[in-house]
């Protein structure tokens, strides 16, 4: 019996040395091993900050009997089967589907437990809520000029000279240059990614103070967290408001919405996780895909300016940096757009099936909320299906 407690002391004290001294060098990582992948409830483990409701919700207009066609409607999934929209819905674990044409709901379909008011984080989706309260943070002037530095908002980013250069646009653009370890490439590399430190943090302020620059600003493109967290942190210097609070005066209390919004902050009046830790309900977020088809109007009265919804949503000349699946989806202020075909739709795009889409030249809006998705991109056929016009898929 003492032979094998030696034995367990001397395999054992070593492995305990190890992470005792692995979680006090970074505390976050024993939030990695014991949430490990997000999920869409994750949000509740962080204190969070709200973007209060209208006073006045806006309300679809719902049919006596939503339409059931849509069941049996084939779309590819990730492995580019064809396969029964039903079939898709199941096969993905979708929470939420809804499709809205012309302000009417033609379309809803929900798991166990959901329904159009559950609130759900939208991971990456975040970062399309970043651009437009970017946009009200130049129509107001609390950021004068795209071109500004970063520093000039957050000058406390100049002890590190890796900010030196460093543009709005630039993170805008997913171009700063900072260094950034993505999650793929195994348990291992998930485990020490950048992408799990800035989810888990309780101090991502401290974290950015320590990020090196490994690529000239403006000049490289990478999908990467930190540029937007960083855009949400110049957003709140220059405006002098939390985002939550900005956002919530500048676009949630007027689209009409129903629900509280909320923003997950690293810690109690903390920095939001600008990235991917906006919460809101399906039915609201279907309302700023309704913002922007309006061309940045809600009844009527401006809320976001034309100009930055059109730079917003249309490359122009610019060269696309990414293409993203057979739509050949391009990352551009935040927004994904494809490019494959007839243009005019666009997306704010989360992992785990995340999705809010609309088409202008139909105009619709779908919601998607899933554990994990089906894969490959149906919305644009179900939208041209919805409003009875022809559409096939590109020969793959």
């Amino acid at each position: 019996m003492k032979t094998l407690k030696k034995i367990l002391l001397y395999f054992l004290l070593p492995i305990l040395l190890f992470f005792g001294g692995l979680f006090l060098w970074q505390p976050y990582l024993m939030r990695v091993i014991y949430y490990r992948s997000p999920s869409a409830n994750t949000y509740k483990a962080f204190p969070q900050a709200i973007s209060h409701k209208s006073d006045t919700a806006f309300r679809f207009f719902r049919l006596p009997k939503g339409r059931t066609d849509v069941d049996t409607l084939h779309v590819f999934d990730g492995n580019n089967q064809s396969i029964p929209f039903a079939d898709y819905f199941k096969n993905g674990k979708l929470n939420a589907f809804l499709i809205i044409r012309n302000d009417t709901i033609l379309y809803e379909k929900y798991s166990a437990g959901y329904s159009d008011s559950t609130l759900t984080t939208v991971f990456s989706g975040a970062k399309s809520m970043v651009s437009i309260v970017l946009g009200e943070a130049l129509a107001d002037g609390s950021i004068k000029n795209l071109n500004d530095k970063v520093t000039r908002y957050i000058p406390e980013l100049k002890a590190n000279v890796a900010f030196n250069n460093i543009s709005v646009k630039d993170l805008l653009d997913m171009k700063s240059g900072l260094e950034f370890k993505d999650a793929l490439g195994g348990v291992v590399q998930a485990f020490f990614s950048d992408e799990a430190k800035y989810y888990y943090t309780h101090d991502m302020k401290a974290e950015l103070m320590k990020v090196k620059l490994v690529n000239k600003p403006g000049t490289v493109w990478q999908y990467k967290s930190i540029d937007p967290i960083l855009l949400g942190w110049v957003i709140e210097q220059a405006t002098k408001k939390p985002i939550a609070q900005y956002f919530d005066e500048k676009i949630w209390k007027r689209v009409g919405a129903e629900y509280h919004a909320t923003w997950g902050l690293d810690h109690p009046n903390g920095l939001a996780n600008t990235a991917s830790r906006f919460q809101v309900t399906a039915i609201d977020f279907a309302k700023i895909g309704r913002l922007y088809l309006n061309k940045g109007k809600y009844n009527g009265k401006q809320i976001v300016t034309e100009q930055w919804v059109n730079q917003s949503i249309s490359l122009g000349d610019e060269m696309p940096a990414s293409s993203k699946g057979w739509q050949k989806s391009a990352h551009h202020y935040l927004w994904w757009i494809p490019q494959e075909g007839e243009k005019g739709d666009y997306a704010a795009e989360g992992m785990l099936g995340q999705r809010l889409y609309m088409d202008s030249k139909t105009n619709t809006i779908i919601v998607q909320f899933a554990e994990h998705g089906a894969g490959n991109y149906p919305y644009r056929k179900i939208s041209r299906y919805m409003a009875g016009l022809p559409f096939q898929y590109p020969k793959q």
